[in-house]
Parts: C-alpha cells; structure tokens; sequence
C-alpha cells in the first residue's frame, strides 16, 4: 500500500524558515512527479512547487526566489525549503505524487503557521 507521509511543518515567526520533507514509501512504478500544495482556511488548495523525474522544477509566483524544491528520486523524497516566510504562507501543506501509470496520491497534510 502506497503510504504518502510529511513531516516539517510547525510555527515559525515572519522572516524565519521551514523544511518540510515527503517521503513515499510502497510504490511499485516509478514515480514522474512530486509536488507541494497548500491549502489556507476558507481557500482552495494551490499548487506552491512542482518537480518532475528529469528535475523541471515549476514554482507560484507567489513564492518564487523563496521556496526550494528538491527530491531524491532513488529515496522517493521530496523536500521543500522554505524561507522569507510570510503571514500569508500559512496553510496546510500537502504532497502529492503521480507515478507512471498517471495515478496520483496525497498525503495527509503538515501545518505551517507564521505568525509573531
């Protein structure tokens, strides 16, 4: 059973930083993308930074020059550092991984909260 776990998140003050990290284990196919979304209360879900297999990366607008995407392809890890944070970063952060056979699976969500 494929088993999508974040881990990272917490309470940091404006300015500070956060590294949140997802680990998939149980994949039998390969996985071909990685990302990181976020949803706010009372908002949809967005997509903050994307990675595929060759190392594309796709970032928001809103978070570009902040947010780093990476991944251990061999680890089936994807990470995501965050600094600069801002009061409007805070939500629930979310992975999601597609494999090959386009089937895709999410995890249950780490809390991010910046606020003084």
């Amino acid at each position: 059973q494929v088993q999508v776990v974040e881990s990272g998140g917490g309470s940091v003050q404006p300015g500070g930083s956060l590294r949140l990290s997802c680990t998939v284990s149980g994949m039998i196919f390969s996985i071909t993308y990685m990302g990181w979304y976020r949803q706010a209360p009372g908002k949809q879900r967005e997509l903050v930074a994307s990675i595929i297999r060759s190392g594309v990366t796709n970032y928001a607008d809103s978070v570009k020059d902040r947010f780093t995407i990476s991944s251990d392809n061999a680890k089936n890890t994807v990470l995501l550092q965050m600094n600069s944070l801002k009061s409007e970063d805070t939500a629930v952060y979310y992975c999601k991984v597609v494999n090959s056979r386009a089937r895709d699976y999410w995890g249950q969500g780490t809390p991010v909260t910046v606020s003084s």
